[in-house]
C-alpha cells in the first residue's frame, strides 16, 4: 500500500492505535511521547505491529517523498461496531441487553478515553485533507473508569444485569487519555458527542440487532 501511495503520489493515512504508548508513565499521551511498550507478551504483537507499520510510513515519507499521516486512535464506538468485536463498549452492551453479568478485568479503577464513531470520522478526515504530513492523535480526552462506563450501560439500558470481576490480563494498561492539542491546533477537530449521549444512539442500534 506504502508502494502504490508513492507512486500515485496519494495521500496515505495509516490507522494507528493508542497502544503504541503501552503502560504509559506520561498521562495524557501526547504524539512526542515514546511509550513504554512490553516487547514480549499478549500484547505485544498488536502493540508493536503498529509502532513497525508507523516506522514504515515515516520510512517512506522521508525516502520516496510519500504524503504519510498517522492517525493515533483511541478507543472509538459507535453504531455499526461489531458485537463480537471484543472492545469494551460492545461487550457490555451485548451482555447488559442479555440480562448477563457485565464482565470486568481487574477491579474496574483503568481507565479509558471513548470517542463516538462519528467525531473520529471527522477527525480521520480532517487529517487527511490537511496540508502537510501530521502523527496526530485522535479521542476524547474525557477519561473514565470501566467500571464507571459499566454502571452507565447498565443504567441506561434498563439492565437488572450485574458486575463480574475477572484477573487483568497481562501489560493491560491501566490509563488511557489522549492530548489533542495537537488535533485541536492542526486540523480545528475536537469530539463533539458526549459519552452518554454516544452510548445512548449505540444501546438503540444494538436493540435493533437483537430485535
Amino acid at each position: 500500500m506504502l508502494e502504490l501511495a508513492a507512486q500515485r503520489d496519494a495521500r496515505f493515512v495509516l490507522a494507528s492505535s493508542s497502544e503504541v504508548y503501552g503502560e504509559p508513565q506520561v498521562h495524557p499521551q501526547h504524539e512526542g511521547y515514546t511509550g513504554n511498550v512490553e516487547l514480549a507478551g499478549e500484547r505485544a504483537c498488536y502493540d508493536e505491529a503498529k509502532r513497525f507499520a508507523e516506522a514504515a510510513v515515516d520510512a517512506y515519507r522521508r525516502t520516496n517523498g510519500l504524503q504519510g499521516r498517522v492517525a493515533r486512535i483511541f478507543n472509538t464506538y459507535g453504531p455499526r461496531i461489531n458485537p463480537d468485536d471484543g472492545r469494551v463498549v460492545p461487550n457490555f452492551v451485548t451482555q447488559a441487553l442479555a440480562g448477563e453479568p457485565l464482565t470486568i478485568y481487574g477491579d474496574g479503577t483503568q481507565t479509558r478515553s471513548y470517542c463516538y464513531v462519528e467525531d473520529m470520522a471527522r477527525g480521520v478526515v480532517a487529517l487527511l485533507d490537511a496540508e502537510e504530513d501530521l502523527v496526530v492523535n485522535l479521542g476524547n480526552p474525557e477519561e473514565h473508569t470501566v467500571l464507571y462506563l459499566a454502571r452507565q450501560v447498565i443504567a441506561l439500558t434498563g439492565s437488572d444485569s450485574g458486575i463480574e470481576h475477572h484477573p487483568l490480563p497481562e501489560n493491560d494498561p491501566t490509563r488511557r487519555r489522549p492530548d489533542i492539542t495537537r488535533a485541536i491546533e492542526l486540523l480545528d477537530w475536537h469530539p463533539e458527542v458526549d459519552l452518554e449521549a454516544g452510548l445512548k444512539s449505540t444501546i438503540e442500534y444494538f436493540r435493533e440487532l437483537t430485535g
